[in-house]
């Protein structure tokens, strides 16, 4: 049974450590990650979620030590030097006592964090994590335990160079990375465990926490795990004090718990109503929409338009076979984007006939009332039979014989209108 989604690439410094992938994934806020990683056998920071004032004034009254730590969540990095759009600097604060607390709450609540992570637009923190503070950090340290093409399997990553950026020491210190690859068929030993731990100058006790980060991630299909910092404490103990995890999307069958603290408030609103009608969609800043069936396909699509000038506005598979009902749901989607000019549809038919396809265009055009320029191209299975339901429609639709006329076409009339 496969545990392990598309593997990630370590081969060489940076994208040796390359965590933005474009496989799908879920990832899940630091307090959701605390948990699960507790009840794996890795020891964390007590800590309770807060969405309102309220409930940080009575996490602040449970939490023991006389400083709290406030954390927005937010499903990005660089939270620390992140600033809030109202001025408020730092999505992460350790607070004297619980009045700095609460008052850093309502400066963070309901507020647009910017991270670097984030670009421009930011996340709104809906969310707050307000935990103990931890006492006397020794050291910290990075571990990342990631997905290696090369080695086919999962890795760990690790280095002295704990609370930084990863990439930055990746680029400047690169031989302050540790790496240690696992058989996935034999899986992790402790002593392989205590061998890491033993070249980051920490304990056998460290080399248990890895095994447990192991074993987590394996029985719960994590793509990631990333562990920044992980803290030696003076009196001998270690702590997964940070984390970011992500999970294989094709897990959520059986991963039903998990996907349970999914947050879709912090997605795009496009993909989450795609997710809906079992559409491949990731929002875009371009100007032109697409609509195509076969992720090669729709490469290629936006490649093209690109060629000619424009720029895509989305990536849209629609898969090999979609029903009329989602090829509405696909253009009412593209149409909804204020940014679009004009949409291309690239069909090949196999699976997916042509004739299903026009079909869903013509009534999703009647229905939305479709607002800029639309081109076709219909190729393969009921080829034909697509282009002459297109043309009986009475609709101003352009139909093109092939996928390099359908893209001159289509940014002919974007750029036309954008004359008028």
């Amino acid at each position: 049974m496969r545990r392990f989604a598309a593997p990630m690439s370590t081969s060489s410094k940076l994208s040796a450590l390359s965590f933005q992938c474009t496989t799908r994934a879920l990832n899940i806020h630091e307090y959701s990650s605390k948990k699960f990683l507790n009840e794996a056998g890795c020891k964390v920071e007590y800590g309770i979620m807060c969405e309102t004032i309220a409930e940080v004034e009575a996490a602040c009254a449970k939490i023991q030590s006389p400083q709290k730590v406030v954390k927005a969540q937010i499903l990005a990095g660089g939270r620390g030097k992140g600033t809030f759009k109202s001025g408020f600097q730092g999505g992460v604060h350790v607070c004297a006592n619980t009045a700095v607390a609460v008052e850093t709450a309502k400066k963070m609540l309901g507020e647009v964090l910017v991270t670097k992570q984030t670009g421009e637009k930011g996340l709104k923190v809906t969310k707050l994590y307000v935990s103990e503070t931890v006492p006397k950090i020794k050291k910290e340290y990075y571990v990342a335990l990631l997905l290696d093409r090369g080695f086919g399997g999962p890795v760990f990553v690790a280095s002295t160079e704990g609370g930084m950026d990863i990439e930055t020491v990746a680029a400047k210190t690169p031989e302050k990375i540790q790496k240690m690859p696992i058989n996935i068929r034999k899986g992790m030993s402790l002593e392989q465990g205590v061998e890491l731990a033993s070249k980051l100058g920490l304990g056998p006790e460290a080399g248990q926490q890895f095994l447990s980060i192991y074993n987590f991630a394996k029985s719960r299909d994590a793509t990631m795990v990333e562990i920044n910092p992980f803290v030696a404490l003076e009196n001998g103990d270690y702590m997964c004090i940070d984390s970011k995890i992500s999970f294989d999307d094709n897990a959520s069958f059986r991963q039903k718990d998990i996907w349970a603290h999914e947050d879709l408030t912090q997605k795009d609103s496009r993909e989450v109503e795609a997710g809906k009608w079992d559409l491949n969609y990731v929002g875009l800043d371009g100007n032109v929409g697409c609509l195509v069936n076969g992720a090669g396909l729709a490469m290629a699509t936006m490649d093209i338009i690109a060629m000619y000038g424009g720029s895509p506005a989305n990536f849209l598979d629609m898969g090999g076979s979609a029903k009329t009902d989602q090829v509405v749901a696909a253009l009412e989607l593209i149409q909804k984007d204020p940014k679009v000019n004009g949409i291309l549809v690239n069909i090949f038919g196999g699976i997916m006939k042509c004739d299903t396809i026009a079909t869903g265009i013509v009534e999703a055009c009647k229905k939305v009332a479709l607002r800029v320029p639309l081109v076709v191209r219909l190729s393969g299975t009921n080829a034909e039979l697509g282009k002459k339901i297109i043309a009986d429609s009475g609709l101003q639709l352009e139909a093109a014989s092939d996928l390099d006329q359908a893209a001159r076409t289509i940014m002919g009339l974007v750029n036309k209108q954008a004359k008028v």
